[in-house]
């Protein structure tokens, strides 16, 4: 539940990068700059992805920020995002991120060197987004993560790894589909809201 005392509007965007970072060009990193405080999810070490730290770095980054967020992950920053979500689930605070945008995530089987994931639903309105020509995923694969992680499913056809190799730079859907999670948690907003008053005319009776 979010709290109106710590909590600001609209959600802030996080992006959770994939193995190597998001470059200058990267459709993250666009995306970065259509929001006001905006953040991207810093690794310790890009080149050497692992589960358990990755997901580490997401909580902690969001542990020292005013919500709400809405996350916006790519490749193995989807399954850290995801990650983190689960640890997050046993927090007081862990209502704080309302929406997460899953694009092209990387195989499970492709990185189970990276530690051990149980894909489950992630317990906020979420989107998938994959592609029938990407190396790092098949269709099918990302269509059943989508289905694990309670998401509404996206196929951008002949999109490679929706990366700046795929020509993914500057990227409106991207931003329309963060737009449309932000729009889905606004009624939490109004719901905390009304809390205090409720509250201080009970006092008042």
């Amino acid at each position: 539940m979010l709290s109106c005392k710590t909590s600001l509007w609209p959600p802030r965007l996080v992006t959770v990068p994939g193995l190597h970072g998001s470059e200058d060009a990267h459709w993250q990193t666009w995306l970065e700059r259509q929001f006001a405080r905006s953040l991207r999810v810093e690794q310790a070490d890009w080149d050497a992805p692992n589960l358990d730290r990755w997901a580490h770095s997401v909580v902690e980054s969001l542990a020292q920020l005013r919500g709400p967020f809405v996350l916006a992950a790519h490749s193995f920053g989807c399954l850290a995002a995801a990650h983190a979500l689960q640890q997050r689930a046993r927090r007081a605070n862990s209502a704080d991120v309302v929406g997460v945008l899953f694009v092209a995530p990387a195989s499970l089987r492709k990185f189970a060197f990276a530690g051990s994931f149980d894909a489950m639903r992630v317990g906020v309105p979420s989107i998938l987004v994959g592609s029938e020509t990407d190396p790092w995923m098949p269709l099918a694969g990302a269509r059943e993560l989508a289905r694990r992680f309670g998401s509404a499913f996206v196929n951008l056809g002949d999109a490679g790894h929706i990366n700046t190799a795929a020509g993914f730079g500057p990227w409106p859907r991207a931003k329309y589909f963060v737009d449309t999670l932000a729009h889905c948690a606004a009624p939490l907003r109004f719901r905390d809201e009304v809390k205090p008053f409720e509250q201080a005319s009970r006092a008042v009776v």
